[in-house]
Parts: structure tokens; C-alpha cells; sequence
């Protein structure tokens, strides 16, 4: 699960970047919260890597995904990519769990 999870992980976090760079064009909040806020998110993307198999960790990771949906009132597309996002967050969870699950049940094998 921690490879998937991580790997939808950093793609939010050149996804947020990208995001903050076109809200900073678009929009009219200021510089610096825009990039407080973003790059908030972007470092907490990174630390979520490390923290999915901790516990609380995949629920913290279901918030990135809902602020990153809510990201689409600043920059419309986000909500597309944000519910792309959430998607893949959804697979990596689901599906990172069933090959967790065959890799024990295959080393209880041996």
C-alpha cells in the first residue's frame, strides 16, 4: 500500500504546485498566502509518504484529498484533478491493502 499511496502522493505535490502557480495568475489573493497554504499542502503531501502506515496516516491523506477538491473554487480545473486524485488515493488505498494482504498470506506460505 505505502508504494501506491506515496506515488499518488508526490504527483499531488507537483499538481499543488502547478495549482498555486495558475491561482497566482488568476486570482487575487495575496502571494504570500497563496504559497503559505500550497506549500503547506505540498510539504504535508511529502510527509504523508512516511506517515501511511502509521495510524491516522491514510485519513490525513483523505483530507489532502478533500482540500485539494476544495482547491477548485480558486482554480476551476482542481475540482477535475482533485476528484482524479481522490480517485487514485481511493486505488492506492483499496488495492495497496490486496497485495499487502497476498504478500502475507503468500510468506505464511513458506
Amino acid at each position: 500500500m505505502r508504494t501506491l499511496c506515496a506515488s499518488t502522493l508526490i504527483g499531488e505535490f507537483f499538481v499543488i504546485g502547478f495549482a498555486g502557480l495558475v491561482a497566482m495568475q488568476t486570482t487575487d489573493v495575496s502571494t504570500g498566502l497563496l504559497w503559505a497554504v500550497c506549500g503547506g499542502a505540498m510539504v504535508l503531501a511529502v510527509l504523508l509518504c512516511g506517515m501511511l502506515t502509521r495510524p491516522g496516516g491514510v485519513a490525513v491523506g483523505w483530507v489532502l484529498q478533500g482540500a485539494l477538491i476544495a482547491s477548485g473554487f480558486l482554480v476551476p480545473l482542481m475540482f477535475f484533478l482533485g476528484a482524479c486524485f481522490a480517485g487514485l488515493w481511493w486505488a492506492s488505498v483499496h488495492f495497496g491493502r490486496k497485495v499487502d494482504e497476498a504478500k502475507a498470506a503468500r510468506a505464511a506460505m513458506v
